[in-house]
């Protein structure tokens, strides 16, 4: 989600300091290299050489005569983004008035009158967070065009966003943002029928590739609303959010059954400029059982189809580019392709994703990206086939806008 992004990672003096070496670990693992900057306070609570561990890189700690601020942040440094993470009142609060008394500081007032990136995650008492002087400085640094990532309030603490949030808001800070001002919806996961209180009709999906896809729209700079299928005891929130369930690259709505998750694409549409239709949607229904049908004795279940999604979607919104994903068993790269042109026809698709069902459930996937005139393998994670799908999605977007 990184690849090729340099993290100038500014740590300043709170105790959820402790969290940023596992927080460096995880942005060089989505590809980031991370270089650490630290304010005196912050070497009391992790000691410097954890940091230049976790970065594989030297750590600075004062500004000397090599003007590390400059070399890092300032035009043409190093950093494509400089993440302030743990940020305390105090350094909020200067970074407002542009006091330059901290490593941090210095590399905050360069990054801004460089133009570089800033993100920054707060993590303080709740008091603290709350206090007006912070909120306006919030603001007042918001204005600027600095993200800040929302802290998780807990226990009277404004706790630090959880490592998922902050990689998420860094790659969007950092990119080019191809979808800013773009409503994409994407819908994930399973729906289960219900057979009785106890038993659902379902299928092996886990949701991964459409969470892919919404992330990596999200870091493109999309306002991104995920419809995404719960079975059982597997919702999408079990996965680190902020508040209500919400995942911090998208608006989550969890549902259920084929019909539930219908009539909330449907309303996700509405001022939607895309859907990607990533959801391995439930064929067929059933007759729910009032009670427990009881085991051990022959039983034949009726089923009836299921509403096609797409199909609704399209007769509700002729313009709407839909980008759909067709599922097969034959491990046949022509059946996929063939298979996918007829749904690409049919519902009049802006392309499709072919892919085999033998990657349901799985982190890495083959699949091909099949348009009107051609066909693209790929073969890798599931997050590299979100990127990819998201780049599609960007430049069909950015197409129609130079057409119209």
């Amino acid at each position: 989600m990184l690849e090729g992004v340099n993290v100038a990672l500014g740590i300043t003096g709170s105790i959820a300091a402790v969290k940023t070496v596992e927080l460096a670990h995880e942005l060089r693992r989505q590809g980031a290299e991370v270089r650490g900057v630290m304010t005196d306070s912050a070497r009391g609570i992790v000691h410097p050489w954890a940091v230049e561990f976790a970065t594989d890189d030297d750590v600075v700690t004062e500004i000397t005569g090599g003007v590390e601020h400059v070399d890092l942040c300032g035009y043409d440094g190093w950093a494509d983004v400089l993440l302030i993470a743990p940020a305390t009142a105090n350094t909020v609060g200067k970074i407002a008035g542009a006091v330059d008394d901290t490593p941090v500081t210095t590399c905050a007032t360069t990054a801004l009158g460089a133009d570089t990136p800033v993100v920054i995650a707060p993590a303080m008492h709740e008091p603290m967070y709350d206090h007006p002087g912070v909120l306006e400085a919030i603001e007042t640094v918001e204005s600027w065009g600095v993200d800040f990532v929302d802290p998780r309030i807990e226990e009277g603490k404004a706790k630090i966003a959880s490592e998922e949030a902050i990689v998420c808001a860094v790659a969007r800070a950092a990119g080019d943002r191809p979808l800013a001002g773009e409503h994409v919806v994407v819908t994930s996961g399973a729906t289960a029928e219900e057979v009785d209180p106890v038993r659902v009709l379902t299928n092996r999906s886990s949701g991964r590739m459409g969470r892919a896809v919404a992330k990596a729209c999200y870091a493109r700079g999309a306002d991104v609303t995920l419809v995404h299928g719960v079975v059982g005891p597997r919702p999408v929130s079990r996965e680190p959010a902020l508040s209500g369930g919400d995942l911090p690259y998208a608006d989550v709505r969890e549902v259920e059954t084929a019909d539930d998750l219908l009539a909330a694409t449907l309303e996700a549409c509405e001022d939607a400029d895309t859907l990607v239709s990533a959801a391995a949607i439930g064929d067929y229904t059933v007759e729910t059982s009032p009670e427990k049908l009881r085991s051990g004795q022959d039983r034949t279940l009726d089923l009836e189809p299921t509403p096609k999604v797409i199909d609704e979607v399209r007769d509700r919104f002729p313009d709407l580019p839909i980008v759909g994903f067709k599922t097969e068993t034959a491990d046949d790269d022509g059946a996929m392709i063939e298979a996918a042109r007829k749904t690409l026809d049919r519902v009049s698709l802006a392309f499709v994703v072919a892919n085999d069902a033998s990657v349901m459930g799985a982190d890495r996937t083959r699949a091909l990206l099949v348009h009107e005139g051609d066909a693209a393998r790929y073969e890798g994670t599931k997050t590299g086939l979100g990127s990819e799908i998201a780049a599609s999605v960007a430049a069909m977007l950015g197409d129609q806008a130079s057409d119209g």
